[in-house]
């Protein structure tokens, strides 16, 4: 199989999978759609399975966040996002509507930015949806770019109306268009224009303002590299298709700055031969994945039809969930995912233990934080006096209620990188955790094991545990770092407090 045939097929196989990415997909669903031979689709599986892009659960194989990799590079690379997403932002608070970004596809026009508004009947569009060019206000906008405005009155769906103005970049090209989407239910046609119309044409000539400077390290050489499918292939042998990790490298390195690299910079950055490069790129481009602009190479918006769509659709809690299954099948133990809500810890991913015993949490349960091991990983990112202001008091005969002897907790904690609490938010309880840092460094959750003291000393949960606890915790931010999901984690989470007696 040559290099270039190699990645196709790759491809080929992330197509398919994506077409339904909701189902649970075998290698033989993949043979009938692709085409392939058994033993390439098996071995192009076992590659993106290596490389975190698929995850595999018995005989099926399910996207995994991780994907979003792809869909990111294309983002970074088109510059439009980072530096058009807060105008995009304000302007949906400002008139209380959704906005949306889209670029031309096609015949299409693919979402690259969504800002919603909460309510019963809102816009369910997502980030990489494709929608036809000549039926939505986006496309329409595009299509004549010298119109003052374009208007969707219910092209697309029954209810839905949106206005929508070109974006244009520094040399007059209208590169994207900006759109405030609404519902009848909320607006008509001609009001949606009188209440929005103005301040879209002043979002969108800040928008050309801000693409008329250039983007910070646009001409700044990517770091040198090393080719990481080389220890792989030597690791996995013939079940490895280096050529296809190689060819996915290459196209995520092309994200590495706004406006895309030269062949030479993209093999500095991968570390792989100018050859190889060269194969990779003529192959993207034919695929309409890539396409040279002067001397670099530029990624196109239909890369996010690898799964960007629905994988950005995941909640945090989701994201999270298959790690911990994991974690609970390695240690047989409840494992648990914990955000920081004022003074306590709200759960929003939880695998319990099939043991008898077991204590009766579920996704929204609220326990105070400073009695428990999630809790104690939270507030250690919190400042000092914020962690004097919390009320403490008894839950167990165990529970540290002293100010001094919580602080000395929290900042231990803070120092050992995981917190373990014996028997202070329940008598028999026992659990250790670690912090989940987002993309910034800041911790934005915790993970946890928990356990009845009888069936793990402390030193058993540090030993033991605290590894497996720390390399879930790794591969949990990895993902999250690719779907690029924010802090604000809670929106989806309806608390539920427990008694305490």
């Amino acid at each position: 199989m040559e290099p270039a045939g190699t990645l196709e097929r790759g491809l080929g196989v992330l197509r398919a999978l994506t077409a339904e990415p909701w189902r649970r997909t075998r290698a033989t669903d993949l043979v009938r759609a692709t085409g392939l031979a058994r033993s390439t689709v098996d071995r192009v599986l076992a590659t993106l399975v290596h490389l975190g892009y698929l995850r595999a659960e018995e005989r099926e194989v399910l996207l995994a966040p991780r994907l979003m990799e792809l869909g990111e590079a294309y983002l970074s690379c088109a510059g439009l996002r980072d530096a058009l997403a807060p105008h995009a932002e304000r302007l949906a608070a400002e008139l209380d509507e959704s906005v949306s970004l889209a670029v031309p596809d096609g015949d299409g026009v693919r979402f690259f930015g969504q800002f919603s508004r909460r309510r019963a009947v809102s816009v369910s569009f997502r980030v990489g949806d494709l929608l036809p060019a000549d039926r939505c206000a986006a496309g329409l906008a595009l299509h004549d770019p010298a119109a003052p405005w374009a208007e969707d009155d219910q092209l697309i769906e029954p209810g839905l109306i949106a206005v929508s103005v070109p974006v244009r970049d520094a040399g007059g090209r209208s590169v994207c268009a900006l759109s405030v989407v609404s519902h009848t239910s909320r607006h008509t046609m001609a009001g949606l224009r009188d209440h929005a119309v103005t301040r879209l044409r002043e979002t969108a000539a800040r928008m050309e303002a801000a693409l008329a400077t250039p983007p910070p390290g646009l001409s700044a050489p990517p770091v040198p590299a090393v080719d990481v499918s080389r220890p792989a292939k030597e690791e996995l042998g013939a079940v490895y298709l280096q050529s296809l990790a190689r060819g996915l490298a290459v196209l995520v390195a092309l994200g590495t700055i706004p406006g895309g690299l030269s062949p030479a910079d993209v093999a500095r950055a991968t570390g792989l031969p100018r050859a190889t490069v060269g194969r990779a790129l003529q192959t993207l481009e034919r695929l309409g994945y890539a396409r040279t602009e002067g001397p670099r190479a530029v990624l196109l918006p239909r890369v996010l039809e690898l799964g960007y769509a629905h994988l950005s659709g995941l909640t945090f809690g989701e994201i999270v969930q298959p790690h911990l299954a994991d974690l609970a099948a390695q240690v047989h133990e409840s494992t648990s995912v914990a955000v920081l809500d004022g003074d306590d810890v709200v759960y929003v991913a939880r695998v319990p233990t099939t043991k008898i015993m077991r204590v009766d949490i579920v996704v929204g349960t609220r326990f105070p934080a400073y009695a428990t091991s999630m809790g104690r990983v939270l507030l250690a990112d919190l400042p000092p006096e914020r962690l004097a202001s919390i009320s403490l008091r008894p839950l167990t005969p165990d529970t540290v209620t002293s100010p001094a002897g919580f602080a000395a907790a929290v900042r231990r904690a803070a120092e050992d990188g995981y917190a373990l609490v014996d028997q202070e938010l329940e008598e028999g309880v026992r659990s250790i955790a670690v912090p989940v840092r987002g993309r910034d460094g800041r911790v934005v959750a915790a993970v946890n094991v928990a356990t009845h003291v009888d069936r793990a000393s402390p030193a058993v949960l540090v030993e033991k545990v605290l590894p497996l606890l720390t390399e879930t915790a790794a591969r949990m931010e990895a993902d999250l770092a690719c779907a690029r999901v924010p802090a604000q984690v809670l929106s989806k989470v309806e608390g539920r407090t427990m008694p305490f007696s």
